[in-house]
């Protein structure tokens, strides 16, 4: 599994980064305008060269035109840049236009097996179903995830199944051993998948025992 970082944070992507295990970035207008940069493309562009990995963007437009528009922008801006654009009508559209020009894309705000499959029929090189948000209102976000790689497994689609709206490690796991191809999280829980209280307890008990030798042994 790839774990991509949810966040428009260069700090965060930074950190991330330096452990060795990110493989990506996915940001979104909201996540964007919590960093509130002076420069939108040139903040996009930092992140890409910051992951050497796929960073979703997502268009704003909601017709076709537009979409097409800030998608071919976007994609201007680098080679990691995988556009994002939403499951609505003129949304699948978009991401054929775009399939058919080259350009990587990221189908979102996807809820149910019926749209993955849509969107795999479109030509999406990643397909979005939002977990977290299907548990807020009391569907299995995670049942969404199995169901779709069900379908894909069948016919073969290469769009690839990225997890999206995770709350807690326990998606991530949930997710890998599905056999999910992406997750992407928090910054917090991507500390969270590494961090166990009884690592930090044995760790403590191994220094202490090596200092308490260390004393012993002293002359």
């Amino acid at each position: 599994m790839k774990f991509f970082l949810d966040t428009a944070n260069l700090e965060e992507i930074r950190q991330a980064a330096s452990w060795g295990i990110l493989d990506g970035v996915t940001t979104n207008p909201t996540l964007l305008a919590r960093e509130n940069p002076l420069d939108v493309q040139e903040h996009l562009y930092r992140i890409c060269e910051i992951v050497q990995g796929p960073v979703s963007a997502e268009v704003v437009a909601t017709d076709y035109e537009g979409m097409l528009e800030e998608a071919r922008a976007l994609a201007s801006l680098h080679p990691h840049i995988v556009v994002k654009v939403p499951m609505i009508r003129d949304g699948v559209r978009a991401i054929r236009t775009l399939a058919q020009e080259g350009i990587s894309t990221n189908c979102t705000l996807v809820f149910s097996p019926a749209q993955a499959l849509v969107a795999a029929k479109a030509g999406a090189s990643y397909v979005s179903p939002f977990v977290g948000r299907l548990d807020d209102v009391g569907t299995s976000g995670l049942e969404l995830v199995r169901q779709i790689l069900t379908i894909y497994s069948h016919y073969g689609f290469e769009t690839r199944v990225l997890v999206a709206s995770v709350r807690h490690p326990m998606h991530v796991v949930e997710a890998a051993l599905m056999g999910a191809d992406v997750c992407t999280m928090p910054f917090k829980v991507l500390e969270q998948l590494i961090q166990h209280p009884l690592t930090d307890v044995g760790l403590e008990r191994f220094l202490a025992d090596w200092q308490k030798r260390q004393v012993s042994s002293a002359p």
